[in-house]
């Protein structure tokens, strides 16, 4: 493998700026990733706190013990007690077979950060997952993408769920699972290591109970060497450490909700989009309804400090609300814009790793973190990687393509301009030709037919243009003979497009990396991970 750093815009303007550290964007957070003096300032911040390092600490232990493990994953629990410890954090949905590629870049990111500040500061530093199990749409994890007759499609997991379920909640069929896996690995081809992927992904299946279980038992597998610890937000032993923070929440609720809008008041006054969809009755909190077993949002009336969910369904004073949160937390989980905050009370967070999307909305959360006087953690670009495919890699240089241009913006301005060289131009003068002289013909007969009958013009027209349709009919069969003599070429342009830009689409959003482990095996993800990445903002592609 090797790197290539290319300089790409982000998914969005706002992450774009932010990568090139416009002063635009850096006054909506606290700290400026790029400056090293401020890991050091945040280290000094946190060291002013108080965690429970040790109730979190056993609670990670004790949820760990399901899932693949090794010594340093037990190593870097035992490092979370120490006072002086700190933690990189990051998190997703738990996508089936992990989801899209970016689900392991941002992983691979925590651990590299993680290695990186824990050699720069001196301090023990923890990489930790956030599993976002308290999640409840199931849309977003229940399927990937592959690869039919050169064209991204949408597999789904073919169980229908149809209640809005925490997805740590949601049992896993394991023989619709397995033989969904079985579909997907047809589909990617047999190659020398399908069968112990297959094995693998199976034995996975049988051990997992719910969708969090099987996404966790196959990240632990990866990367339990290079000790990765995990939690799930949807944890109920973990929601029983978080209710003093659900009771914070509640108790200035609308006040978070003032500061998100006054926050976004300035990310627009400075030509950005709103990121966090907000009213101005959000209580930021769900209520986990177990009578309908879905996960209920809640809006706040402030003029009878009454908080309640969609028609009224569920419906709690604040006193009512305080004593759930104090006797049954697990009943409560956070939204967009409460989520970032209860990572910050719970871990000592050195950093924060986020995607392009991530990075707008924590922008809208400043004066949030504010009310509560605490900062936002710097938050860390995840590295934006590209596999590149030898072959494909063969075919760009065949084609004299750039890969910046292609990353950017796919082939299609490059093979229509291909397309077009081919052109016989002789042969599209004659065409053109034909179509003039018709035209000019049919113009004389109109003025004879005019004073001849003018009923009949309309059926001249007609005519007109059926004779024209088959000369562009017959000009067309023409472009696609010529074209069909050069298919070998112009099939390149769509295996590039399809590697690199599916549907128009970054990679990494749309290919699973199982697709790549069944290509490479299963050193793929370690090869990965070995590489000498640096948090520079450049994009990443990786050659095979």
């Amino acid at each position: 493998m090797e790197i290539v750093n290319l300089s790409l815009p982000a998914a969005n303007r706002f992450a774009t700026e932010y990568l090139a550290s416009s002063p635009n964007v850096l006054g909506f957070f606290h700290y400026n990733y790029n400056e090293n003096s401020q890991f050091q300032d945040r280290l000094e911040e946190l060291g002013s706190r108080t965690f429970y390092r040790d109730e979190l600490a056993d609670h990670i232990d004790h949820f760990m013990t399901a899932y693949p493990t090794s010594d340093r994953v037990r190593t870097n629990i035992e490092k979370l007690r120490k006072n002086n410890s700190v933690a990189v954090i990051g998190g997703q949905q738990a996508g089936l077979l992990t989801g899209p590629l970016y689900t392991i870049h941002k992983i691979i990111s925590i651990l590299k950060l993680s290695e990186l500040k824990e050699k720069e500061l001196g301090v023990p530093v923890v990489p930790v997952f956030w599993i976002a199990g308290e999640d409840h749409d199931i849309q977003e994890v229940n399927h990937l993408f592959v690869s039919v007759n050169g064209k991204p499609v949408k597999w789904n997991y073919p169980e229908k769920i149809y209640n809005k379920q925490m997805v740590t909640d949601i049992n896993l069929n394991k023989e619709v699972a397995s033989k969904w896996i079985e579909d997907i690995l047809a589909v990617y081809g047999e190659t020398e290591y399908t069968n112990k992927l297959l094995k693998f992904l199976n034995e996975s299946v049988e051990l997992s109970k719910t969708f969090v279980d099987f996404f966790a038992r196959i990240i632990m597998e990866m990367f339990k060497d290079k000790g990765l610890l995990i939690v799930d937000s949807g944890n109920r032993d973990l929601r029983r450490l978080e209710k003093n923070f659900f009771i914070n929440q509640i108790q200035k609720s609308s006040e978070i909700t003032r500061a998100v809008i006054d926050q976004q008041k300035e990310t627009l006054a400075a030509g950005f989009s709103k990121a966090i969809d907000i009213t101005d009755h959000a209580a930021n909190l769900f209520y986990y309804d177990d009578s309908y077993n879905e996960r209920v949002l809640l809006h706040y009336d402030p003029e009878n400090d009454v908080y309640f969910g969609k028609n009224d369904g569920v419906r709690f004073t604040r006193e009512e609300l305080l004593k759930i949160a104090s006797e049954f937390p697990e009943r409560l989980s956070n939204n967009v814009a409460t989520r970032p905050l209860m990572q910050e009370w719970l871990f000592p967070t050195l950093a924060f790793v986020g995607g392009p999307g991530e990075i707008a909305y924590w922008a809208e959360l400043k004066k949030v973190f504010e009310e509560f006087n605490l900062k936002m953690p710097p938050l860390v670009p995840r590295l934006n990687l590209t596999i590149l495919d030898r072959s494909i890699e063969r075919d760009l240089n065949e084609l004299e393509l750039d890969l910046t241009e292609v990353l950017v913006n796919g082939t299609s301005k490059n093979e229509l301009i291909y397309i077009d060289s081919l052109k016989d131009r002789e042969l599209e003068a004659l065409f053109e030709e034909a179509k003039d002289q018709l035209q000019q013909q049919y113009r004389a007969i109109e003025a004879k037919t005019e004073k001849l009958d003018q009923g009949l013009i309309p059926l001249l027209k007609k005519n007109e243009s059926i004779l024209l349709k088959q000369i562009e009919f017959m000009q067309n069969k023409a472009d696609e003979a010529i074209c069909s003599k050069h298919d070998h070429y112009l099939k390149k342009f769509n295996r590039i497009d399809h590697a690199l830009r599916p549907a128009g689409a970054p990679q990494e959003r749309v290919w699973n990396p199982f697709y790549y482990v069944n290509q490479y095996g299963f050193d793929f993800i370690q090869d990965l991970m070995d590489l000498p990445y640096q948090f520079d903002g450049t994009h990443k592609v990786i050659k095979m």
